[in-house]
């Protein structure tokens, strides 16, 4: 389990190097200090494109402090390697939940507010917000 209680969060991508860019740039945005915690789950086991499930089982349990584990995804066959675990029922931690969520604004919302103490409900209403983002 980790630290603080704190909602965990795992970034599945279909590519280590972008799970891991991600993570980083959410750990770096959210401010001074401890952040919640936050592992990538990017590609497969042999270094190859694509998703593990072992690496996101492995991923959910290294950030699991029993507050909830949110998982943001990139693109489809990671939303069904996700929806298979969590289906599965004794895969992931209790209380891990798949958030429909832009990956990358997303990842940094979600960060910002489990940094801040928020409850996974609070979490994934944050990553979710996202999408209402504006870039123009």
């Amino acid at each position: 389990m980790s630290a603080g209680g704190q909602v965990g969060i795992v970034l599945v991508s279909h590519s280590a190097a972008v799970a891991s860019g991600v993570a980083e740039l959410a750990k770096g945005l959210a401010g001074g200090g401890a952040t919640a915690p936050v592992a990538a789950a990017g590609g497969t086991p042999d270094g190859g494109l694509g998703t593990s499930s072992e690496l996101i089982t492995a991923a959910a349990a290294e950030v699991d402090g029993g507050a909830g584990v949110a998982l943001l995804v990139d693109l489809g066959s990671a939303v069904l390697t996700v929806k298979t675990l969590l289906a599965d029922g004794d895969e992931l931690p209790e209380g891990a939940r798949l958030v429909d969520a832009p990956f990358v604004e997303g990842a940094v919302a979600a960060v910002v507010t489990a940094s801040a103490g928020g409850d996974l409900d609070a979490v994934a209403a944050a990553a979710s917000e996202a999408y209402g983002y504006h870039k123009e």
